[in-house]
This record gives structure tokens, C-alpha cells and sequence, in this order.
């Protein structure tokens, strides 16, 4: 699973952490990453790239040029003789949908057959995880997409989410980011293909990744392990062939600017971390990382202006009011757990789960005809099978008492 861990613990923070597994990049202090909100129109170009300063850490120079002499980007999703006639034998004579993915996942994760197993560390394309056997979220997911796309199916990465995390004082303290692949097989019928499965009511967000974001992304892993081992020239290297890749993703400037400011460059970082707002005015990761540069620096005046952003984005937040709700349920105050999903669906009212959640508040509450309601409308908004399956048998247990 790919965990992008976030710690804000100021003034340690560091950068988007695009890997799996263990919190080896904390060794650097807070791993701070943003919320997959919607692009300015300010997107950066690829020329904005080709003009990032060169790093210069006092031992090391290096320049965008020396990206292409020095990085090599591989084809993640090539398949060999051996995956072609593997996909033929398990896949061979069934159906497109639905059965062949069900028959591919099971083949790729049994035991018996291709048995590959979860590394957090298992970095790589889709033929070194097939003839490796072993896998993060990212290199799992670059292996189904490229087996099942030979199989005929409709195969794309997706980045989630996780629900963040706060402290009982109301500081935010961990956000998991993961990869899989989704697989669609009809108008309603989207699946996601996972070596390590979350739990769907913890999943805040998701959007389709490109191939070339996920190219980015196993770059962005690499550069975070770099900059982990304090091999400055590495991680930024990786980090600038990412910005090449997805310049619009602006977790990969926040990278950068990490690698920055590890380098003593503070400038370059301030102007990376501004341009990830650029694109993303609510990266709470960028604005960290911000509290953080001007609290190293002494300017007491920009600190405090981006600590008031943090702390208003928090408000907005609808999975800030719904953590608050979950802390509530699991205390049995289900009418003070109301009240926060309550805000929390105000803020996001076509999310399938707050909805959901807010629904299961009635139905504690002996409410059963606004439990009905919401419940519905988590149906109807709901995006995954296997969500929609579990509300209506919800539904289900509820309208027959």
C-alpha cells in the first residue's frame, strides 16, 4: 500500500511522501501532503520546469539538463512473453468485466499461482513485480493495469485519499495517500483492485491518475527515499523528472521544495511551495511547509498569516467536523455525532459515506425515517460496487425492522 504519511508537528516538516509502507521519511520530521483539491488555472508548464534553479547545496550542482543524462524513466507497464501467456491462461474463455478481473486478481495474489506479496519497498515496473513477486500499492497497481489491459479490460490508476487525522486539540496529525487500480465493467459497476485493501469508510477523496502521473509518482518514491538518506542530488533529480511528468500535480512541488530547503536553498523552496498553492489554494501541506520555512527564518509576520490559513482550512474541512463525529460515535454520543456529520455533509453533501455516516447517527438515534433518507442518497451517490452493496443490504436490515 502506498502511505503518504503526514505528521504537522512544525518546525519539522517535510515533503509529499509518494511511498509505501514504514514512516522511514519521518526520520526528516513531519510528512506533510494536501488534499486533492481541484487546479487554478495557473497551471505551471513544462518551461516552468525546464526554469527551476539548479541545486547548489555547497558539493553538489546539478541543473535541469542533467536530468536527461542522468535519469532514465522506465515503461512501467510493458509486459513480456511470460505476463502475455499468463494473462491467456487465466483469463482465457471468460467473460470481459467482472469475472476476468476477479480471475486475474486471484491469480496474481494466490499463493498457488503468481503469489505476489506486499513490500513497502517493493518499488518497480509491472515485469519486475511479476517476475519478483512482490509489491507496494503503486508497483501492485502498475501490475494489474498493464495484465489487465491485455486481458481486455478497462484499467486505470487511482489515487485515494485516506480520512485524515487529528488530535484531540484539533491538530491534525497523519493522511494516508494510497494508489490502486480501478477497474470499470459497466455504467454503475466501477471496482478497485488492491494488494492491500482500505477499509472504503476511510477513503475521503479519489481521482484517475494518468500513466504519466503514476511515472511521477514512482519517480516522486524514489526522490522521497533519496532525500530520506539525505542524497540531496538523487531527490532532486527524481523530483524535478516527476515535475516533467505532472507539472499540475502540486504534491510534487512540494517535494521540490523540501529538497530545497534541505539544500539551504530557501528562496527556491518558498517560491515551490507557493506555486503548489497555485495550483491547490487548500494544500495544507504547502502551507505547512510554509509555518515552517518563515519560523526557521524568523518572519514572525508570514508565519503567522499561513498559520491562520491552516487553522481555517481545518475548519472547512467537512473530514475535520466528520473525525470529530467518528470521536463522538465511538463514545456513544450519537446526537453530538450527529451534529458533526451534520456539518461535515453541509460542507460535502454528495459524499456517499458522510452521508452514510450521518444516516447510521439516525438510526442509533431511533430515527428510522431520516436514516432511511440518507441512506438512500449514500446509494445514490455512491461510485464502488462494493459501497453500494453494503447500504442497500443496510437499507435493507433497517426497513424490515
Amino acid at each position: 500500500m502506498l502511505d503518504f504519511e503526514r505528521l504537522i508537528v512544525p518546525p519539522t516538516a517535510s515533503p509529499t511522501c509518494c511511498r509505501c509502507g514504514a514512516l522511514r521519511v519521518l526520520l526528516l520530521g513531519a510528512c506533510l501532503l494536501s488534499m486533492l483539491a481541484g487546479c487554478s488555472s495557473n497551471t505551471p508548464r513544462v518551461a516552468d520546469v525546464a526554469a527551476l534553479t539548479p541545486l547548489d547545496d555547497g558539493q553538489t550542482r546539478l541543473t535541469v539538463a542533467d536530468v536527461a543524462t542522468r535519469i532514465t524513466s522506465p515503461d512501467l507497464l510493458a509486459l513480456d512473453e511470460d505476463m502475455r501467456a499468463f494473462v491467456q491462461r487465466y483469463t482465457r474463455g471468460l467473460p470481459r468485466g467482472r469475472p476476468r478481473m476477479m480471475s486475474l486478481h486471484r491469480a496474481v495474489r494466490g499463493p498457488a499461482t503468481l503469489g505476489v506479496n506486499y513490500d513497502p519497498a517493493a518499488e518497480g515496473s509491472a515485469r519486475e513485480v511479476f517476475h519478483r513477486g512482490s509489491a507496494n500499492c503503486l508497483s501492485y497497481a502498475t501490475l494489474y493495469i498493464a495484465l489487465a489491459r491485455e486481458a481486455g479490460l478497462k484499467a486505470e490508476y487511482q489515487w485515494l485519499e485516506v480520512r485524515p487525522q487529528w488530535t484531540r486539540q484539533g491538530e491534525r496529525v497523519m493522511v494516508r495517500l494510497h494508489v490502486n487500480a480501478l477497474v470499470t465493467a459497466g455504467r454503475r459497476n466501477q471496482f478497485m483492485v488492491d494488494i492491500d485493501p482500505l477499509p472504503t469508510r476511510q477513503i475521503a477523496g479519489s481521482r484517475v491518475l494518468s500513466d504519466a502521473d503514476a511515472l511521477a509518482l514512482h519517480h516522486a518514491n524514489i526522490a522521497m527515499y533519496a532525500l530520506a538518506g539525505q542524497r540531496i542530488g538523487e531527490a532532486w533529480l527524481h523530483s524535478v523528472r516527476a515535475l516533467q511528468l505532472s507539472p499540475a500535480l502540486a504534491q510534487l512541488w512540494v517535494n521540490i521544495g523540501a529538497v530545497y530547503r534541505s539544500a539551504g536553498q530557501h528562496r527556491d523552496a518558498e517560491a515551490s511551495y507557493l506555486t503548489a498553492l497555485e495550483l491547490d489554494s487548500g494544500n495544507d501541506s504547502a502551507m505547512n511547509n510554509l509555518v515552517v520555512l518563515y519560523s526557521i527564518e524568523g518572519r514572525d509576520e508570514d508565519r503567522e498569516h499561513w498559520e491562520s490559513r491552516v487553522a481555517g482550512y481545518r475548519d472547512a474541512n467537512p473530514y475535520f467536523h466528520a473525525w470529530r463525529g467518528d470521536q463522538a460515535a465511538e463514545e456513544g454520543d450519537w446526537l453530538s455525532a450527529q451534529n458533526y456529520y451534520e456539518k461535515a455533509v453541509a460542507l460535502l453533501p454528495d459524499d456517499s459515506r458522510l452521508l452514510y455516516a450521518l444516516g447510521i447517527t439516525h438510526v442509533e438515534l431511533d430515527q428510522p425515517v431520516q436514516a432511511s433518507s440518507y441512506i438512500r442518497q449514500a446509494i445514490a451517490h455512491a461510485r464502488l460496487r462494493s459501497d453500494i452493496d453494503a447500504y442497500e443490504l443496510r437499507l435493507r436490515r433497517l426497513e424490515e425492522g
